[in-house]
């Protein structure tokens, strides 16, 4: 995955090796993030990809942060949510006509009916989830997937832990209506 390119001249100044060393840890942990966020590849590579850009003339800075990961995120999410507000004011609309990207580990022990049974279930699992608003689709990913806490989604999201708790139960509440014709209906429970 080629998330983003330095220039020779960047390198004489010894800051593209240093930036390489505080981010490359991060990246593969960042693209999943953004696309769970984006929903699709090429979307989230560029995030990640915007991110880093804006991020490697600020090395300094990020060799100061304790904490860099849920410093990261915070700074991918928040360009997520630029890039979005961005798109809603365009008068033009892209036309994504290529199929969605997911890939399903093979289990050797299972046959092929069973196989079927549970790409058809990733697949209403993946709609669903792909349905819900933006915001409700960002918290879900750091809450109930990356396995974020509330009190650490509070300081990245910047947004009050009861205001999260009840975007959370709307979020779940909405999946389990989606997901109630296809006979899916996931237990989901707050961690705190």
């Amino acid at each position: 995955m080629k998330i983003y390119p330095f220039s020779a001249a960047a390198n004489k100044h010894g800051s593209a090796a240093r930036f390489d060393e505080l981010v490359r840890p991060h990246l593969t942990y960042l693209y999943r993030l953004a696309f769970r966020f984006c929903g699709n590849q090429e979307d989230a590579e560029d995030l990640v990809q915007d991110l880093m850009i804006k991020l490697f003339p600020r090395c300094a800075e990020l060799e100061d942060v304790d904490r860099l990961r849920p410093w990261l995120v915070t700074s991918l999410y928040r360009m997520f949510v630029d890039g979005t507000r961005r798109k809603k004011r365009s008068p033009m609309e892209l036309i994504d006509d290529e199929a969605a990207f997911y890939e399903t580990i093979a289990n050797c022990e299972s046959t092929p009916s069973q196989d079927l049974a549970e790409d058809q279930r990733i697949t209403q699992l993946q709609e669903a989830f792909e349905r819900l608003s933006d915001d409700h689709r960002v918290l879900l990913t750091l809450h109930d997937i990356e396995g974020y806490r509330l009190v650490e989604l509070e300081k990245i999201l910047n947004v009050p832990v009861g205001t999260l708790k009840s975007r959370i139960h709307r979020a779940r509440a909405k999946m389990r209506k989606m997901l109630e014709p296809a006979g899916l209906s996931p237990s989901l429970k707050i961690v705190e």
